[in-house]
C-alpha cells in the first residue's frame, strides 16, 4: 500500500502533501501490463490524483483527472477518493519510444501536447466540478502545476517520478505538491524557491529510504511543518456486477437483446481488468428488468 502525508507549515502560509506510490504503481503495472514509458506516464497521473483526491473533504467525494495530448498512449486517467485510493487506466499500454533528450523515459512523447489536462471533482452536488487547461509539456507534474495555476488559482510545486526497472518492474515512485495559502507572503515564495532549489528527483528521494514525511522536510527544509493527516492509500477499483448491469442497462432493450443472441457477453473493466460473463438468460433478465 501506498504512503500519503499532508501537512502545513507553522506559520500557516502553505500547505505540502508527499507519497510513495511505488506499490500502487506496481498494481497498476500488473494489472496493464504497460510498457516503460506507459507506466512512467500512467504512474504520475495516478500519484497526482491520489494526492489531489487525498485534499477532498467528503467521505464519498472523488476525482478525476485525464490526459490526452493525441500522443500515442492515447487517453490516460486516473480517478482517486478523497483517501487517495486510485485506479488509472491507459488507453495504449504499449508504446515504445526512444529516450528523450535527457537520457530519460519520454512520457510527453507517449502523451502528447496537444491536448488539455481536465479535472473532474464529484462533490455530491447537483453537477461536478470541471476544470479544464491545455496540457502545457506532456510531463504530467508541471501540467498539474499549470492546472491549479489556471483553473483554481493556487500557486503550486508538483514533482512526480516513476522509476522502472529493467525487467519493467516499478523500483520507485511517488511525487509532492505544495501549495501557497492566501496568507503567503513574497518571503514565503522566495523561501520555498531556496528550498527546493537543487532538490534531487523524488525518486532518488525514495530510493535512499527516505518517507513521505522526509521528503516535505526536504523540499520544505526553510519551513516549520505539522503533520495534518497520514493515510495508506491502495490500488481499489470500486466496478461490481451491479455496476455493470446497470451500465448495460443504459444501452436499452433493443441492444441488450441484440446481444443475447450471443452464448455469452464479456464485459471487461479497464481499470481493473476483471470479467464479467452474461448469458442470453442474464441479458433477457435485464431487459424484464428494464421494462418494469
Amino acid at each position: 500500500m501506498g504512503k500519503l502525508i499532508r501537512c502545513i507549515s507553522t506559520d500557516g502560509t502553505l500547505t505540502a502533501m508527499a507519497m510513495d506510490s511505488t506499490d500502487i504503481v506496481s498494481e497498476a503495472e500488473r494489472i496493464h501490463k504497460t510498457s516503460a514509458v506507459v507506466s512512467a506516464a500512467l504512474g504520475r497521473l495516478l500519484t497526482a490524483a491520489s494526492l489531489m483526491g487525498s485534499a477532498l473533504k467528503g467521505k464519498d467525494d472523488s476525482l478525476t483527472l485525464k490526459m490526452n495530448g493525441k500522443g500515442p498512449a492515447g487517453t490516460v486517467m486516473a480517478v482517486s477518493d478523497s483517501s487517495g485510493n486510485v485506479r488509472g487506466y491507459i488507453q495504449h499500454s504499449v508504446v515504445e519510444l526512444p529516450l528523450n533528450s535527457k537520457g530519460k523515459l519520454d512520457v510527453s512523447g507517449a502523451i502528447g501536447k496537444d491536448g488539455y489536462v481536465t479535472v473532474i471533482k464529484d462533490l455530491g452536488l447537483k453537477e461536478p466540478y470541471i476544470g479544464q487547461t491545455p496540457i502545457v509539456t506532456g510531463e504530467v507534474a508541471e501540467d498539474i502545476t499549470s492546472y491549479f495555476a489556471a483553473s483554481e488559482q493556487t500557486p503550486t510545486v508538483c514533482a512526480l517520478g516513476v522509476l522502472v526497472d529493467r525487467d519493467l518492474s516499478i523500483k520507485a515512485a511517488g511525487g509532492f505538491i505544495i501549495q501557497l495559502l492566501p496568507t503567503a507572503t513574497q518571503e514565503t515564495i522566495e523561501k520555498v524557491e531556496r528550498s527546493i532549489e537543487g532538490l534531487e528527483p523524488v525518486t532518488v528521494l525514495l530510493e535512499r529510504g527516505m518517507t513521505p514525511e522526509e521528503i516535505c522536510r526536504r523540499a520544505l527544509k526553510e519551513f516549520e511543518l505539522d503533520i495534518l493527516d497520514t493515510a495508506e492509500p491502495v490500488y481499489r477499483c470500486n466496478c461490481s456486477r451491479d455496476r455493470v448491469e446497470k451500465a448495460l442497462l443504459t444501452a436499452g432493450k433493443d441492444e441488450l437483446f441484440s446481444m443475447a443472441e450471443d452464448e455469452k457477453t464479456e464485459v471487461c473493466c479497464r481499470f481493473c481488468d476483471k470479467k464479467y460473463v452474461f448469458t442470453p438468460h442474464d441479458l433477457k433478465a435485464l431487459v424484464k428488468k428494464a421494462s418494469e
